[in-house]
């Protein structure tokens, strides 16, 4: 059984944020997705098992918002881009030099936005992405606020029910979901045309949620695209999404 150790630190305007290591080796900072956290993207599946038994020391964290993390419901302390200065915080304060990322849905969004403002991971991970998530924040953005917003009275019933559900299961805040949203910032083709970190941008094979990760990989001069069996949310538990990213940052 893995030991995870559970630490805490301020952000750079004095959110506490929770993150969780073990392991030994070269770092891998991971970044969960939406309505979701560290326990459930990556530690419940076994994705960070196998990382870990491949030779590294992971550390994960709950998005601003999520999980142990704070979730604070001020507008002021969501302002654009608050999950990359997030983790750019945590990364000096953890001195990190050498390191990859890695991030899924929401995470790789943000990795992303990372990597275009300067981050320099030795390899990143792009999970459940594609060129639209990236590029293109408001439509996903406003189904996810509407569904926030009016439950089962949302445009999409099913969503709006799916998604409460979630943030029920997750003792989520809507205020400070609808705060995650407000942060988000598009990227430009041209910013992911800079990126030199070599990356590996993988989604289920039923996954269109953001797009296309083909789409996504081609505009990465050092991207390449993997898929696994499943939609959104069923490719995290699928074995096969766990070893391909073990691979890849193994390479």
């Amino acid at each position: 059984m893995t030991d995870w150790k559970q630490d805490r630190f301020k952000s750079f305007d004095g959110v506490e944020i929770a993150w969780r290591s073990a392991g030994d080796g070269r770092t891998v900072l991971m970044l969960h997705g939406f309505l979701a956290d560290a326990e459930r993207n990556w530690i419940a599946p076994g994705i960070a098992d196998v990382v870990i038994a491949v030779g590294f020391k992971v550390i994960a964290p709950d998005l601003r918002g999520h999980g142990r993390s704070g979730a604070p419901t001020d507008q002021a302390n969501w302002p654009k881009d608050v999950l990359a200065d997030d983790h750019f915080a945590l990364i000096r304060h953890l001195g990190l030099i050498d390191y990859d990322l890695v991030g899924y849905s929401l995470g790789a969004r943000t990795a992303a936005r990372m990597l275009v403002r300067g981050a320099t991971p030795r390899r990143a991970v792009l999970g459940g992405m594609g060129a639209s998530g990236v590029m293109e924040s408001g439509a996903r953005a406003a189904m996810f606020e509407d569904a926030i917003r009016y439950g089962d009275r949302a445009k999409d019933p099913r969503a709006g029910h799916r998604v409460h559900a979630m943030m029920v299961q997750g003792g989520l805040n809507p205020e400070a979901m609808l705060g995650v949203l407000s942060s988000f910032v598009p990227t430009t083709e041209a910013e992911l045309r800079r990126i030199k970190t070599p990356t590996l941008v993988v989604s289920g094979d039923r996954d269109q949620d953001n797009g296309s990760a083909e789409a996504l990989a081609e505009l990465l001069p050092n991207g390449q695209v993997a898929s696994v069996p499943g939609d959104h949310l069923s490719a995290v538990v699928e074995p096969l999404l766990a070893n391909t990213i073990a691979a890849f940052l193994a390479a």
